[in-house]
């Protein structure tokens, strides 16, 4: 087991910065333009926080994905994972989000234009970057709306990808969990042709395939199980995320009145099973610790642990493709291309469907299953009797989506005097076609089934006739359910150039202006319409379409010597959404004006100081706007009746409908952030930095959590509506999940790094220390504008954890053809969700939050360059074997016990990776 104790070594040797930072991005001659600014110069150490990876760092990183990369970044927190694809209905969505401040609103570029998002707003699912690609990353981790309108209030990734090469690569690597399950591998082509300068042209292409294997709850200890034994403080707990829809089936019987009766019967829910087999659950089922009697209701269920049948990291495939083309049409003027095509085939697996099943009172499964058990005065006042089915047999419900992402870009670029202008148009798409492969039922083949007892939703999986397994196969739906698209049409137009000198050097000026469209669709497919999928609501139809313009300038004036004053100015004009399903516009066009001025002191050849201040803005999506209220799945958590003795109670804790819908009087969320920095450079070898950053938000989008609601059903009551899902027979209260723009957040931090080389008598050492220390992350609570809350150090209100610490640590030991290379990786711990938990030595449900340690891993990864052409590299992730920490969370996906948003469950990895140029 990984010790704490040799974490905080390892991470004492590695001093200095991960070595993606500012201080090492190589000097070029040529001017370019770096993420942050319009105006292209000689690249230097710039007034803006820019951390630069190279192809090589990534290379280094052992990395099997785009995401891997830029989530490793200490600056990275609040990014989504494909992990929670399990349960979540994701698509395995992997996103950037900068200082913990969202994915919304980090931008995300490609050679720097935007690329379509996923769904109607701005997040970008970096599945869709060709990582094959890639010639280096820019993360500016500063505000950028000035220059890039909205969207960019936390900062800008941007992938820089590959030009004006000659030759080709081929990369071939295989990654396998050593305690089984989750293996991948990967193989990539690079090719390049022709030389810009001097035959006029270059074509460069790259192809790249991916394959994930899924891990199963079952390989891993920590993740195989939703019922939960621990200790905590000396005490002995039992946390239990078990279902009480169960294999075999619970029997829930409601009551009516008769005649002028004034009280009702307690509801009554048992498990037939467990009352003939001696009080024993059958396997894989345990009794439930939500059992209780009250006035309402009497239980006495088996919950069916459905952690044990889910896949706990899901299956994929990917295939990525991308060509950039260049031709110099003169000497002055050059024609570009940009062709980027990935396609993303997952599957998540999660517990077989769960079913409520009406039971006739005429049927023999009443009179087998029910009717022994009921009293005669219950059996005269049924009201409906529901078999709350698990159904096993049927299989683990498979949701594969496929996601398809496009992305063309078509230019030109002259220089004309001592100004380079620059013009582009972009098409780009994100569609997915969401498909049930398994699991799921045919509406009408699964109620005959029921309807004419085929199969007994009360005994155990595996107890079904030949004749009744046929009929399952027969029953499974294989289809679409679903299909989606988000398409960005746009262009841009760019001008950068020096006015005229000052004493102190030359003034530079960019200027642009950029229109663009964006479409959200959103089709049920045909069979979702047609009620062929049993208990299925059909996603609501959306074609919702919203263009925006704007127009910037950006001035760089060199004051003093040594001292240059930057700044930018923009306006934009956002239109009204158009929905062409209902024919109307919904939401009014709004406007912003935002600025940054940025300022950068050379004190000396060692010495730099830089700062910088500006506003921003985001836009609301779509959806936030123009949404009706529709389904929105259940509820995370279980949760009592938030009105007890209505006739929409559900007789026990459990999960409720959730509904989810937008609110046409959104305006955009605003936001003031600026920063303070300063690096020290004495020589070559040795380099230190801080960047301390600030962001307040106004207006930001707010909304009441079901926590809250269901907490306080009185307060929130207009949040609460009924609704009957299709297999269900009566109305239940349900959660309305809509947003307003009451909220603020405040957010602040440094970001810091060192890194150091030495010569010694073996090789060169490199080694390089980074991190960032967050000092504020707070928000007001939902529903108002003064109430502030955080999660800094806890697992906060927003159902996510803000780590104060976040550090990277590198040592790097060059010896002639071989380098080793040791990574540390390290999150500080938090305060877990304050949840219910039964003690053991009272037998009683209490609150309970336990203490969630930090968290470390120590990679190794060596490098044995055999010749120019050859390259092979062998790494171990997690070397030390750390299990992910134990939490209660409820929330981002299906998997208990652990949080696989800040932990990876692979553990020890061994991966090998040969690289082979020509």
């Amino acid at each position: 087991m990984f010790r704490r104790n040799q974490v905080n070594f390892a991470a004492l040797l590695c001093l200095g910065a991960l070595s993606a930072t500012p201080a090492l991005a190589q000097q070029q001659l040529d001017r370019i333009e770096i993420t942050g600014s319009s105006i292209r110069r000689i690249a230097n150490e710039s007034a803006l926080p820019v951390q630069v990876i190279t192809a090589e760092q990534i290379r280094g990183s052992g990395a099997t994905s785009v995401a891997d990369v830029i989530q490793r970044l200490p600056s990275m927190q609040g990014f989504a994972i494909a992990d929670t694809a399990i349960g979540s209905n994701s698509g395995g969505i992997a996103t950037a989000s900068i200082h913990d401040i969202g994915a919304s609103y980090t931008l995300v570029l490609l050679n720097g234009r935007r690329v379509a998002p996923t769904g109607s707003g701005s997040t970008i699912n970096l599945a869709a970057i060709p990582m094959s690609a890639i010639e280096r990353i820019e993360v500016l981790t500063d505000g950028a709306s000035a220059l890039y309108g909205s969207d960019a209030i936390a900062g800008v990734v941007n992938f820089v990808l590959k030009r004006n090469i000659q030759g080709g690569t081929v990369t071939v690597q295989a990654d396998s969990p050593l305690e089984g399950g989750g293996k991948s591998a990967n193989a990539s082509v690079t090719y390049g042709f022709g030389n810009l300068d001097k035959d006029r042209f270059n074509v460069v292409a790259t192809y790249r395939h991916d394959e994930q294997k899924p891990m199963k709850s079952g390989d891993r200890e920590f993740a195989k199980s939703a019922y939960l034994p621990f200790e905590y403080n000396g005490r002995k707990y039992i946390y239990d995320r078990t279902s009480t829809s169960a294999d075999p089936a619970n029997a829930t019987v409601t009551f009516k009145r008769l005649g002028t009766e004034t009280t009702t019967l307690p509801a009554y829910a048992f498990n037939p099973y467990y009352k003939t087999h001696g009080n024993t659950c059958a396997p894989n089922n345990v009794y439930s610790l939500s059992n209780a009697a009250t006035a309402t209701s009497v239980s006495e269920m088996c919950a069916f642990d459905f952690v044990s049948t889910i896949d706990v990291y899901p299956e994929s495939k990917r295939d990525s493709f991308y060509m950039s083309g260049q031709f110099k049409a003169s000497n002055t003027v050059t024609l570009f291309t940009d062709i980027a095509y990935s396609r993303m085939d997952l599957t998540a697996r999660i517990a077989p469907n769960p079913v409520p099943v009406s039971i006739p009172v005429t049927s023999s499964l009443f009179t087998k299953y029910v009717a022994p058990y009921l009293t005669a005065d219950q059996i005269a006042h049924i009201n409906t009797v529901t078999a709350n089915y698990r159904a096993t047999d049927f299989g683990t419900r498979d949701s594969q989506t496929i996601t398809d992402s496009k992305h063309f870009v078509i230019g030109a670029e002259a220089e004309v005097g001592n100004w380079l202008l620059s013009t582009a148009a972009t098409w780009s798409q994100n569609a997915i076609d969401e498909k049930y492969v398994g699991g799921y039922f045919k509406d009408k083949e699964f109620r005959d089934i029921v309807k004419n007892v085929s199969v007994d939703p009360f005994v155990p999986s595996g107890g079904q006739s030949a004749a009744a397994q046929s009929l399952i196969a027969g029953s499974i739906f294989n289809g679409s359910v679903r299909s989606g698209s988000t398409t960005l049409t746009g262009l841009d137009v760019r001008a950068s150039g020096d006015l005229f000198k000052l004493p102190a050097g030359t003034v530079g000026v960019g200027v642009g202006a950029d229109v663009r469209n964006n479409r959200f669709k959103n089709t049920p497919s045909a069979s979702a319409l047609a009620g062929e999928i049993y208990n299925y609501a059909p996603v609501t139809a959306f074609d919702l379409e919203r263009s925006n313009a704007g127009v910037f300038a950006e001035v760089l004036v060199p004051v003093v010597k040594n001292l240059e004053l930057t700044g930018a100015l923009r306006y934009d004009t956002i239109g009204a959404i158009k929905d062409a399903v209902n024919n109307k516009d919904v939401g009014e066009r709004v406007s912003a004006t935002t600025y940054k001025l940025s300022a950068r002191y050379q004190v000396s050849n060692a010495v730099l100081l830089r700062g910088s201040y500006g506003t921003g803005f985001k836009a609301a999506s779509m959806l936030d706007i123009a949404q009706p209220l529709i389904p929105n799945g259940v509820t995370a958590a279980n949760y009592d009746c938030p009105f007890p003795g209505t006739p929409a109670c559900k007789p026990t804790k459990t999960q409720y409908s959730q509904m989810a819908g937008g609110n046409d009087q959104m305006k955009p969320e605003k936001s003031k952030q600026g920063t303070v920095g300063i690096r020290f450079e004495p020589t070559a070898d040795f380099g230190i930095g801080a960047d301390y950053w600030n962001v307040k938000m106004t207006d930001a989008v707010s909304g009441v959590s079901a926590n809250q609601a269901f907490a306080d059903p009185q307060k929130y009551k207009d949040l609460f509506t009924l609704y009957r899902t299709p297999a269900e027979t009566q109305d239940y209260w349900a959660f309305k999940s809509v947003s307003t723009n009451i909220g603020k957040a405040n957010y602040s931090g440094v970001d810091w790094d060192v890194v150091a080389r030495f010569q010694t008598g073996i090789g060169r050492l490199t080694t390089g220390l980074a991190g960032t220390y967050m000092i504020e992350s707070s928000y007001t609570r939902a529903g108002t504008d003064n109430d502030f809350t955080d999660s800094m150090g806890k697992y906060g209100e927003n159902a996510a954890v803000t780590f104060r610490n976040i550090i990277r640590g590198t040592l790097k030991l060059e010896t002639g053809a071989f380098t080793n290379l040791l990574t540390v990786k390290l999150r500080s711990g938090y305060k877990d969700i304050t949840t219910t938990a039964r003690d053991v030595a009272t037998n009683k449900n209490v609150a309970v939050s336990v203490d969630v340690p930090r968290y470390g891993t120590l990679d190794w990864q060596g490098t044995y360059k055999h010749s120019k052409a050859l390259e092979l590299r062998v790494g171990i992730n997690n070397l030390l074997n750390e299990a992910p920490p134990f939490t209660l969370r409820d929330s981002s996906g299906h998997q208990v016990g652990y949080d696989p948003r800040y932990a990876d469950p692979k553990m020890r990895t061994l991966y090998m990776m040969g690289t082979y140029n020509f």
